[in-house]
């Protein structure tokens, strides 16, 4: 009798425990790094992050990758930072220790010409990016995970979740890739047909300044929320750059489907686009000195803002539809607030010249200013109402700042278009 309720009381503790036990395999799952996983900060490109950013910072550390940077620095979960440098000999990807002055930890010579696109981190430290024909995944270590051939040199990289990684190259090629195996999930969609798919560098000299010989000059806008993704893209012998539209479908055939072209922008977009935080509207610069407001449904107008200066980088969104307008030469600092048929001006800088787009980190915001009567300057300031909380000379700056990344820990990291980082920690 005894024996048989010991074998029972033992089958029922089997049967709830494996009742109780699920697929766990998500856990092993890649995703963007919860520091500044890579240009602009997340998939959305909003160039905003919740950790609460430090009003009083103090210089760490500055190197140089002895060579020239054309994105930011990606920041993992951890220490590690990563850059993408453009140098005549030597190394070009760059793995540092941020909490260790900047010491480096490993390097490796990439094809050059892909300068205009950053790395990507995800939460264990793995890295993602191209060079021209190529995407591949490095391991915390230098020694290639995976690789695979493209049709071109793959902008900034993107996850969608669940493992699964948006990548888009500069000729228009649309991929999803397996982020552990690097297979080639589905079906890769092309934007531009007729293309050499051996002249993997073809316009590519163009990707920096956004020219026409450059389909897609900028990494694509992804909101999760919605599944759509959104891409600036210039047809070969098109008189302007235009928006498209496309829908990813997780799990089904097919993976990826345009949706929408929108030509609202007649002159032409410039940047990247940025995607809200509820997936509904993307932002994006026109040629024509308007910030424009489009339905991620349909790539319909919402409204459109005209402005007296063309901003070269693309605005940063916090969720709650703050939208600080990009910088470059000639440009102010001015905050708009998404009030759902417009766009209104919540506040305006005109003593400030912003250079860089400006990352926003809760209460805080930074930027790099113009100095006077010359150099650079990193700006902390209120997004609420803009005015300035700090501000920290950049020693020996040249070139012109190409982001402003905010780690988990709060540290700042400015990077130039001369190959120099500053590393600000919490005051």
């Amino acid at each position: 009798m005894l024996r048989r309720l010991l074998a029972s009381a033992s089958a029922a503790l089997v049967v709830t425990g494996l009742a109780g036990c699920g697929n766990t395999d998500s856990w092993v799952d890649s995703t963007a790094a919860h520091g500044w996983a890579a240009q602009y900060g997340d998939a959305a490109n909003s160039s905003y992050t919740a950790t609460g950013g430090a009003s009083a910072l103090r210089l760490k550390w500055s190197r140089s990758v002895k060579g020239e940077l054309g994105a930011g620095a990606a920041l993992g979960d951890g220490s590690y930072l990563a850059v993408n440098g453009q140098t005549a000999g030597g190394c070009s990807l760059m793995v540092w220790e941020s909490d260790n002055n900047g010491r480096q930890r490993w390097c490796t010579r990439m094809v050059m010409g892909g300068g205009f696109a950053s790395p990507l981190f995800d939460q264990f430290d793995n890295l993602y990016i191209g060079q021209p024909g190529m995407m591949q995944s490095y391991p915390p270590t230098q020694w290639i995970r995976w690789r695979q051939n493209v049709i071109g040199m793959p902008t900034t990289a993107r996850f969608l979740g669940g493992g699964q990684l948006l990548v888009v190259t500069h000729l228009g090629q649309v991929l999803v890739f397996d982020s552990h195996r690097g297979d080639v999930t589905g079906t890769p969609l092309d934007l531009v047909e007729g293309l050499d798919p051996t002249d993997s560098t073809r316009g590519l000299t163009d990707c920096a300044r956004a020219l026409p010989q450059c389909p897609v000059a900028a990494p694509p806008a992804y909101a999760a929320s919605t599944h759509t993704i959104v891409v600036s893209l210039w047809q070969p012998g098109a008189k302007a750059s235009t928006l498209v539209g496309l829908e990813y479908h997780p799990g089904q055939t097919p993976i990826l489907t345009r949706e929408w072209t929108s030509d609202a922008v007649a002159d032409g977009v410039l940047a990247a686009p940025v995607a809200s935080a509820d997936g509904n509207t993307v932002y994006v610069t026109g040629r024509d000195r308007k910030l424009w407001a489009l339905k991620t449904s349909d790539g319909k107008v919402k409204w459109s803002v005209p402005l007296d200066f063309l901003p070269q980088t693309p605005p940063s969104v916090s969720p709650d539809g703050l939208i600080l307008l990009g910088g470059g030469p000639n440009t102010h600092l001015v905050a708009l607030k998404d009030v759902g048929d417009h766009g209104q001006v919540a506040w305006r800088r005109d003593d400030v010249t912003p250079l860089s787009t400006s990352s926003q980190a809760g209460g805080v915001a930074y930027t790099v200013t113009a100095g006077s009567p010359a150099g650079l300057s990193l700006l902390a300031f209120d997004p609420a109402d803009g005015h300035t909380l700090n501000s920290y000379p950049l020693p020996q700056a040249d070139g012109f700042p190409v982001g402003v990344s905010v780690g988990r820990d709060r540290r700042v990291v400015v990077a130039t278009s001369s190959g120099q980082l500053y590393s600000f920690d919490p005051a």
